[in-house]
C-alpha cells in the first residue's frame, strides 16, 4: 500500500504545530533577555554582560546533558567546520542585543531582528543553503516580508 505525499507530510505538519507554541515562547524570551541585558550591560559592560548569559547557559546545558543519557551523533571534530559558525553567531547576536536595547527600545530591536531573521531565511530557504529543502519564495513570502519591514518602520517612527 502506497501512501501520497500529502498523507507522508501530516505527521511532520502535525508536529510543526504542536511547536509553534514553543517557538512563539522561544521568542517571547528573546524580548526578555533583550530586556535583561541592556541593564546589565551598562552595569558590567557589554561583553561581559554577553559572556555571563553564555556562561549561565553552558552551566545549564551541561546539566541538562548530564542528566539527560548518553547523545547519539559525530564527535565535534567529525562535523564540517562550517556548521560550526553558530558558535561565532550567537555571541555576537548577544553583544548586539545589548549595545542596541537600551538605545532603540525592546520592540525595535526586536523588529529590526526579525526583520534580518525572515529576510536571510527565505533566502536560505529559496536556495536552500545548508543543506536545507529547498521552498522557493513566492508572493506570500515577499508579502510577508514586506509587512514586517512595514512594521519596522511603523515601530521607528512611533
Amino acid at each position: 500500500m502506497q501512501t501520497s505525499s500529502l498523507e507522508a507530510a501530516r505527521p511532520k505538519h502535525r508536529l510543526g504545530l504542536l511547536l509553534l507554541p514553543l517557538v512563539i515562547l522561544a521568542g517571547m524570551g528573546l524580548s526578555v533577555e533583550a530586556g535583561l541585558l541592556g541593564p546589565l550591560g551598562a552595569q558590567v559592560g557589554h561583553l561581559w554582560a554577553t559572556l555571563s548569559i553564555f556562561g549561565v547557559g553552558t552551566a545549564i546545558l551541561l546539566l541538562l546533558l548530564l542528566f539527560s543519557g548518553p547523545q547519539k551523533g559525530p564527535a565535534l571534530n567529525e562535523l564540517p567546520r562550517w556548521q560550526l559558525i553558530g558558535g561565532f553567531l550567537g555571541p555576537m547576536y548577544v553583544v548586539v542585543l545589548t549595545l542596541a536595547t537600551p538605545h532603540i527600545g525592546i520592540a525595535m530591536t526586536m523588529i529590526a531582528i526579525l526583520s534580518g531573521q525572515v529576510g536571510k531565511s527565505v533566502l536560505i530557504d529559496h536556495f536552500g543553503w545548508f543543506g536545507t529543502a529547498r521552498k522557493r519564495v513566492n508572493g506570500e513570502r515577499w508579502m510577508a516580508l514586506l509587512l514586517i519591514v512595514v512594521a519596522l518602520v511603523l515601530i521607528a517612527r512611533g
